[in-house]
């Protein structure tokens, strides 16, 4: 059986803070814990490819995360899509080419999808992940464990703020 949620984190864990989609999906995997077993599944890859609409099937909601150098620090989210783009022929896709794929398939809208991008700085090889991309990531982590409890369904819980936010501020916005 396929989870309703889908956590799918993208990046290269040798280039500096582009490890930051990799190392969210490991860390909230660990967050959220066994009590989310069957209800979310978490996958990581180094890019995102034709084969990824597949993993869209049978889900309620999917957040992809990756790092950025241009959204706003700390993070950003945003809905997606499905939007064919310059990247639909390439080995690296983006997430609004990958949800076209999913709705050329199914010949369906694909599920609800969330971008979750995190603000990287230093994307060098063979460098670890900086301390601004971590601080990030702690706050995006935050977020993501919200994402995890929230229920988008009218009458749900409130809908997550779309940008950074101090752990202690409210989960909706106006």
């Amino acid at each position: 059986m396929t989870a309703p949620l889908l956590v799918f984190g993208w990046g290269n864990p040798s280039r500096g803070d582009d490890a930051l989609g990799p190392m969210f999906v490991e860390q909230l995997r660990r967050i959220v814990g066994d009590g989310c077993e069957g209800r979310v599944e978490f996958l990581d890859d180094f890019q995102l490819q034709v084969e990824h609409a597949l993993d869209l099937a049978g889900r309620e909601r999917v957040l992809f995360v990756d790092a950025s150098l241009d959204c706003a620090a700390p993070f950003e989210a945003t809905v997606l899509r499905a939007a064919r783009d310059a990247s639909f022929t390439t080995h690296a896709m983006s997430p609004e080419s990958v949800l076209q794929v999913f709705r050329d398939l199914h010949h369906a809208a694909p599920p609800p999808c969330t971008l979750l991008a995190i603000r990287g700085v230093h994307f060098e090889l063979g460098e670890p992940a900086g301390p601004s991309a971590l601080a990030h990531l702690a706050l995006a982590l935050e977020w993501g464990r919200r994402w995890v409890d929230s229920d988008p369904r009218p009458g749900g819980v409130a809908r997550l703020p779309t940008s950074g936010f101090l752990p202690d501020e409210a989960l909706s916005i106006a």
